[in-house]
């Protein structure tokens, strides 16, 4: 699955915050996009996966495959994303929270077990996500974005909040998961290094 977008920007009040991005993301590959704060990164990434504020609109096309998703409802483009924020729910426990959106079934619970193997949590299905750690957290809400088979992946500056060290650490992890299931991963960030550990190719938004 490739994820295209076309002739894409996003406007406020009718002015576009940069100017019109074509690029294509291939499965497994990590683009980074760059750009000083309130060049519209984010808002980018929110139109690409249907969670744009209202008071911006956004402009272009995007496409998984031949798929135009542009018009499509959130629940229906399958586009997971990755914050600074873990966005965990505080009211369930973490297998749960791992659970969330997962169709009830016989392998469900096989699968909330294997996503706790992969994030290194075995055995922490009843643990409240207060008393996890940071990086514990984080790890969870990626298992949770990939237990839902996204089509692809958007990570809005998740590496933000956590110290150098569980970065790097963090960074591997997220973008060994994002390869392995050959998805195409688009990164907003305003670290270099995050950048150069992706990997892929990096675009710098432009002034419109």
């Amino acid at each position: 699955m490739t994820l295209h977008l076309d002739g894409a920007t996003v406007l406020a009040a009718g002015r576009p915050l940069f100017a019109p991005l074509t690029l294509a993301v291939p499965p497994g590959t990590v683009t980074t996009l760059m750009g000083p704060s309130g060049s519209g990164k984010s808002s980018l990434l929110a139109w690409v996966c249907g969670t744009l504020d209202p008071a911006l609109r956004g402009a272009g096309r995007v496409c998984l495959d031949d798929a135009d998703v542009t018009a499509l409802p959130v629940e229906r483009r399958r586009i997971g994303i990755l914050f600074q924020d873990d966005l965990l729910f505080p009211h369930l426990s973490v297998g749960a929270n791992l659970g969330f959106g997962l169709p009830p079934g016989s392998g469900r619970r096989a699968r909330i077990d294997d996503a706790l193997t992969q994030a290194e949590l075995p055995g922490m299905a009843a643990r409240d996500p207060a008393t996890l750690s940071g990086g514990q957290r984080a790890r969870v809400a990626l298992m949770r974005a990939l237990l839902s088979r996204p089509r692809a992946l958007l990570l809005d500056e998740p590496f933000g909040r956590l110290d150098a060290a569980l970065r790097d650490r963090f960074r591997q992890f997220v973008f060994g998961h994002a390869v392995a299931a050959g998805l195409p991963v688009l990164l907003v960030t305003h670290d270099p290094d995050d950048a150069a550990a992706a990997g892929g190719p990096v675009i710098l938004l432009q002034p419109a």
